[in-house]
């Protein structure tokens, strides 16, 4: 009877990284993002989990970012319009996830090839690698 019982529980939720979320902006200054918006997770789960802390960068379908040559263009959301999705890899930021009570978004997951452009335009900006 324990075990059928522990089979059934349910792990909690934990962003982890290349996933897309929701997250609360607000509040913001100057000319930061605000409301809720999707947002693309850098840091790994298990840091995700022991600090409530996320790394990432935000998303947007504001279409003067077709000439932002820091955001990347990960693709099409939307049921009617179906506007461009874009990372904007030169804001990257840090959120109590928990406190935001940040929750998946319904892409879920970014490709890992647009993850990986995303990466490298991160990388050109901080130079970590």
């Amino acid at each position: 009877m324990v075990a059928a019982n522990l089979s059934t529980q349910r792990v909690p939720w934990v962003p982890q990284r290349q996933d897309i979320i929701w997250i609360d902006c607000n509040p913001q200054a100057g000319r930061e993002m605000r409301d809720i918006h999707p947002f693309l997770v850098l840091s790994p789960r298990i840091f995700n989990d022991k600090t409530s802390l996320i790394i990432g960068l935000p998303m947007t379908t504001a279409t003067y970012n077709v000439d932002n040559p820091f955001a990347i263009a990960v693709g099409r959301v939307g049921r009617k319009e179906q506007k461009i999705s874009y990372v904007l890899c030169h804001q990257p930021k840090s959120f109590d996830w928990r406190v935001r009570k940040a929750r998946p978004h319904p892409l879920k997951k970014l490709a890992n090839t647009s993850f990986e452009e995303v990466c490298a335009c991160l990388n050109q900006i901080i130079q970590l690698a």
